[in-house]
């Protein structure tokens, strides 16, 4: 039997340069790059893998990467000064800050309502 040594999520970027600067910005650390081919950015507990396409897009459907957090204001206050728009929304499980990235991934900061 095969044993799966990691994993990732992989997206599509028009502009390499562009979606990793992003992804730094917002907080994510960049893990390895192939000069423009792939590169990966990681969080604790997510490896976001950015591969380079031809395709338009504006949007993505049918999946987000959520990143759970401390402190909204703290995430508002940063996206405000990077210039990204962002929806607020609240729940019984938490308070999320949801926005795209430059390719239209959507992407959500999450504090829970639960203490970790």
């Amino acid at each position: 039997m095969y044993s799966i040594k990691s994993a990732n999520v992989t997206i599509m970027t028009q502009n390499m340069d562009k979606s990793i600067e992003f992804y730094k910005n917002i907080g994510l650390t960049l893990k390895q790059r192939w000069e423009n081919h792939y590169a990966q950015v990681e969080a604790p507990g997510v490896v976001i893998g950015i591969h380079p396409s031809n395709e338009k897009r504006t949007e993505t459907t049918g999946i987000s990467i959520g990143f759970a957090i401390n402190s909204l204001k703290e995430v508002e206050d940063r996206l405000r000064q990077l210039g990204v728009v962002y929806e607020s929304s609240e729940d019984k499980a938490g308070k999320y800050v949801n926005f795209r990235d430059p390719d239209g991934t959507l992407l959500y900061f999450m504090q829970s309502a639960i203490e970790w």
